[in-house]
C-alpha cells in the first residue's frame, strides 16, 4: 500500500462564528464555535487518512492538552503518529479563528510561544509520496533529499523562507494567489499577470507549478496550455478554513492514485470548495464519495 508523510504544523483550532467583525471594546454574543486539531499539513494528514491512504503526520505538539486532543484525533481517524513528537517545553500552537457567517471568510489570530522542531532523524519507513507545508524545513528537507523518487507535494500558502527553501525539492509546488503575487512580485489582476506569475515561478524552480484561486479554481500547465480549472460555486459559504489545506490533501490523494493533474485539480477544487459549507476544518472535511459522485456529474 502506498505510504504518505505529511511533515509540519499541528495546532489546535477554535473557531467562532460571527456575523459582523467586533468593535474594539464592546461585548459580543455569538452561538457556539467549533474546536479541533488544525494546521496546514496536520488536516492534510487527516484528510488522507479518513480516505483510507496510509499516511504519517511528522510534527510537533506540546506536553498539555491541547496536544492530547490532537493525538486522540489522529488516533481515531487512523493517522500513524509514532513520528508527531511531544515536547515538554512547547505549548502547542493554538489559533483562534473568527469565521464571517455572512461572506465565509475567516480571521486567523495564531498563539505560538516559539518555534519547536522535530528532533527525530530515524524512520523506519520507504514513502511513496511526501508533503510538506514549510513549518518544519530541516527534516523536510532531509526526507526529500533521501528519497527523490517520491511523489512530492509543497503547500506554499504564503512566503515564508522555509517554504521558500524547499520549494526547489518537490515535484509539485502548490502555491496560493498570495505566495505567486509576493515571490514574483506580481499583482495578479488579470490572465496575463497570473501567466506571468506563474512563468517566473516556473522559471525559478523547473517544478510542475499550480496556483491556487480559491472561489477562481486553479491555475497550471497542461500539455504545453495554460489553463485555468474551474471549481463549484458555493451559494452562502459558512467557513473557509482549512479548504486550502483540504485541496492539498486532495491533491496529495488523487496524484498518488495516477489521476492526471487536470482530474487531480478538478477533484481537489471540489474538495476545497465543498468544506466552505461547515464551520470549523476538521468538521468540514468532505467525504470522497461525495467529492467523486460531484466530480462525475460534472464531467
Amino acid at each position: 500500500m502506498q505510504k504518505i508523510i505529511c511533515i509540519g504544523h499541528a495546532a489546535y483550532d477554535i473557531t467562532l462564528p460571527i456575523e459582523d467583525y467586533p468593535i474594539e471594546n464592546t461585548k459580543v454574543r455569538i452561538k457556539p464555535g467549533v474546536e479541533c486539531g488544525g494546521g496546514a499539513a496536520a488536516n492534510a494528514a487527516y484528510l488522507l487518512s479518513k480516505w483510507g491512504m496510509d499516511t504519517s503526520f511528522l510534527g510537533v505538539v506540546g506536553h498539555d492538552l491541547y496536544g492530547e486532543r490532537i493525538k486522540k484525533e489522529f488516533e481515531q481517524v487512523g493517522t500513524n503518529i509514532d513520528y508527531l513528537e511531544t515536547s515538554d517545553t512547547f505549548h502547542t500552537s493554538t489559533s483562534y479563528i473568527l469565521a464571517n457567517s455572512r461572506n465565509g471568510s475567516r480571521t486567523i489570530i495564531v498563539s505560538r510561544d516559539k518555534n519547536t522542531y522535530i528532533q527525530n532523524r530515524q524512520f523506519d519507513f520507504q514513502p511513496t509520496a511526501i508533503l510538506v507545508d514549510g513549518e518544519e524545513p530541516e527534516v523536510s528537507k532531509y526526507l526529500l533529499e533521501k528519497y527523490p523518487e517520491c511523489i512530492s507535494v509543497i503547500d506554499a500558502g504564503n512566503l515564508k523562507p522555509g517554504i521558500v527553501e524547499l520549494c526547489p525539492y518537490v515535484k509539485y509546488l502548490v502555491c496560493s494567489k498570495d505566495f505567486a503575487e509576493e515571490y514574483t512580485k506580481t499583482r495578479i489582476t488579470n490572465l496575463d499577470t497570473l501567466r506571468i506569475a506563474y512563468q517566473k515561478l516556473k522559471e525559478e524552480f523547473h517544478n510542475t507549478i499550480v496556483i491556487t484561486l480559491g472561489a477562481n479554481g486553479s491555475f497550471t500547465e497542461m500539455n504545453g496550455n495554460l489553463v485555468i480549472v474551474p471549481t463549484l460555486t458555493i451559494e452562502n459559504p459558512v467557513d473557509s478554513t482549512a479548504a486550502g489545506d483540504i485541496f492539498h490533501g486532495a491533491f496529495t490523494y488523487f496524484i498518488c492514485n495516477g489521476y492526471s493533474l487536470y482530474d487531480t485539480l478538478r477533484y481537489s477544487n471540489i474538495a476545497g470548495a465543498l468544506s466552505v459549507k461547515e464551520l470549523g476544518g476538521k468538521n468540514s472535511m468532505p467525504e470522497l464519495r461525495k467529492v467523486l459522485e460531484i466530480g462525475e456529474e460534472l464531467a
